[in-house]
């Protein structure tokens, strides 16, 4: 599968030469836009892999855009396309979360190993990111079956085990997951 990507630039001719330096690879550009707003509203339509753009833009420039884009997961990653090198611009990529930084002007030699590895670097952070989710699911259903737990033995009196045996016997029963039953318990006695 095509790696999917968003072009913001205020130039057109950069755009166009991007454009055909990407598709002649095989990626897939699925927008592209002049401005950082329209930039935000290619990726609320698309959720592109990635996106390349520029920092210096009318309306929303490159670095606002780019924290939005990853505030609101609206892309995996931002590679910003800039003319300046200056520490400044590249300390504030940095904190908006972009992935990787290329001066222009922008060749093919250079382009595509950075976005290859940025993409790379950008699958981690996704399943880094799932982990961490499917991880606090986890821990917030402990801690309701736990909560339950307590309930049932300070209500019925019952030692620890009997209580998770109670949860889990009904679980199976009910035909639904034991935070389900241990949500209903704690409605119950709350």
């Amino acid at each position: 599968m095509s790696k999917r990507l968003v072009i913001a630039d205020d130039e057109p001719i950069t755009r166009m030469d991007l454009r055909e330096m990407l598709e002649a690879d095989g990626y897939n550009v699925v927008g592209e836009a002049s401005d950082g707003f329209d930039a935000l509203e290619l990726c609320r339509k698309h959720l592109p892999d990635l996106v390349l753009m520029d920092i210096k833009m009318p309306l929303l420039d490159g670095l606002n855009a780019a924290k939005i884009i990853q505030n609101e997961n609206l892309a995996i990653g931002v590679v910003l396309l800039t003319a300046y090198s200056g520490k400044e611009f590249v300390e504030k990529a940095t904190k908006v979360g972009a992935i990787a930084y290329i001066v222009k002007p922008i060749d093919e030699k250079t382009l595509i190993p950075t976005l290859e590895v940025a993409i790379s670097k950008c699958a981690e952070i996704k399943k880094i990111k799932n982990d961490i989710k499917r991880v606090c699911s986890k821990l917030e259903e402990r801690k309701t079956i736990e909560k339950a737990k307590g309930l049932l033995m300070e209500k019925s009196e019952i030692i620890e085990q009997a209580a998770y045996d109670q949860i889990r016997k009904l679980s199976m029963n009910k035909r639904c997951s034991m935070r389900d039953i241990a949500e209903v318990i704690i409605m119950t006695y709350d």
